[in-house]
């Protein structure tokens, strides 16, 4: 699989600038040109908003052809098509530890692709009302889009599935406290993105150690290494239990917004 970053990373420009000292001024620049400052970013912001609204309101035709002016049902067909692949990927995360970074990628790509195998025809063809029937054809449009999120759903927690068992799992160190069955885990977590030391003396560079007269408190290097090693490369410690009493709102919470969920949904279904 190919490792894809975006935005693309400009590489630096000159490339043999010397490092800024004090008589020199540090910029940062790039071949793209030089860094955006604060109100750079902040002009740009302001004008992608305006264009999205802009945006916005000339989509306004679309949502009245595409199901008669109906404002909530086309939010809700939207998000049918396009969320349920977001959310079986979390969930999965969640409650699955044996799910990777694979099947995380997979089960996006092939939720967004039966998603937008429903959207494209659905707009393009239109779904009719009950006096004129759309051109979209009933195999593709016939399903309510709400039966047909909750059908992405479970077709996207099946490709994550699949996936995910033909590659390694994350080792267990990297998921205390990341998933519900460790989530009371005392033990400390290790990031995935944290690089191990280059060297082996557990980050420890000769050029760093100060030469001092024999005799004077100087250290053998073995020992220096392994107390540098053992400080330096500690995890950090568990954070502190959380509240009883605070779990148990939350938790009430989560039920009833659930609930509510689950009954607007069947409802508008």
């Amino acid at each position: 699989m190919l490792a894809v970053s975006w935005p693309p990373s400009c590489p630096p420009w000159p490339p043999s600038s010397p490092a800024p000292g004090p008589s020199s001024p540090s910029t940062s620049t790039s071949a793209c040109g030089p860094a955006p400052g604060p109100r750079h970013l902040l002009v740009a912001g302001r004008l992608w908003i305006v264009a999205m609204v802009g945006l916005s309101l000339a989509w306004l035709p679309v949502v009245e052809a595409a199901r008669g002016g109906q404002l909530f049902d086309y939010i809700q067909a939207i998000a049918s098509y396009l969320a349920p692949p977001v959310a079986a990927v979390f969930f999965l995360a969640v409650f699955v530890p044996r799910v990777n970074e694979p099947g995380a990628f997979w089960g996006l790509l092939g939720g967004l692709g039966l998603g937008l195998a429903r959207l494209v025809p659905e707009f393009a063809l239109g779904t009719g009302t009950c006096g004129s029937p759309g051109r979209c054809p009933p195999l593709v449009c016939g399903l309510h889009y709400l039966h047909f999120a909750a059908l992405l759903f479970l077709a996207t927690g099946l490709i994550v599935v699949v996936v995910s068992l033909c590659y390694p799992p994350i080792p267990r160190q990297h998921l205390h406290r990341l998933v519900f069955s460790l989530r009371h885990s005392r033990e400390p977590r290790i990031d995935l993105d944290r690089q191990p030391p280059k060297d082996g003396a557990g980050g420890v560079q000769l050029q760093d150690v100060e030469a001092e007269p024999a005799g004077q408190g100087v250290e053998p290097v073995g020992q220096e290494a392994g107390s540098a090693g053992a400080g330096g490369g500690a995890e950090p410690p568990a954070p502190p239990p959380e509240d009883a009493v605070w779990s148990r709102v939350v938790d009430v919470n989560a039920l009833i917004l659930m609930a509510v969920a689950v009954f607007l949904w069947g409802y508008f279904a």
